[in-house]
């Protein structure tokens, strides 16, 4: 019912930068926390970033300081700019957003996740 479109992934040399974006489509009512997460081949999904409706931040300890999480509420939109990126990044990376439907039943949903890799 709710989908989540990512977009923005590609090839970028190590210490590039990438900008991810996901949109947010459905019947929904209202977001509260949105996220981003990867998943690098034959490791479990990681949490990057997370951002509430009020713009309360949260991230992995390997990503501060160079990675920018950010919403457009009235878009239903995340970013992920990422900035000084490392080939250990290279990842699918995926959007998640948990909120309520206009039915006013809550939804936690996830994007099909899109590629990064970082290479000379």
């Amino acid at each position: 019912q709710v989908q989540l479109v990512e977009s923005g992934g590609g090839l970028v040399q190590p210490g590039g930068s990438l900008r991810l974006s996901c949109a947010a489509s459905g019947p929904i009512l209202s977001i509260n926390a949105m996220g981003w997460y990867r998943q690098a081949p034959g490791k479990e999904r990681e949490l990057v970033a997370t951002i509430t409706t009020g713009g309360s931040t949260n991230y992995a300890d390997s990503v501060k300081g160079r990675f920018t999480i950010s919403r457009d509420n009235t878009k239903n939109a995340l970013y992920l700019q990422m900035n000084s990126l490392k080939p250990e990044e290279t990842a699918v990376y995926y959007c998640n957003a948990e909120g309520r439907l206009r039915m006013l039943t809550s939804f936690n949903s996830w994007g099909q996740g899109t590629q990064v890799t970082v290479s000379s």
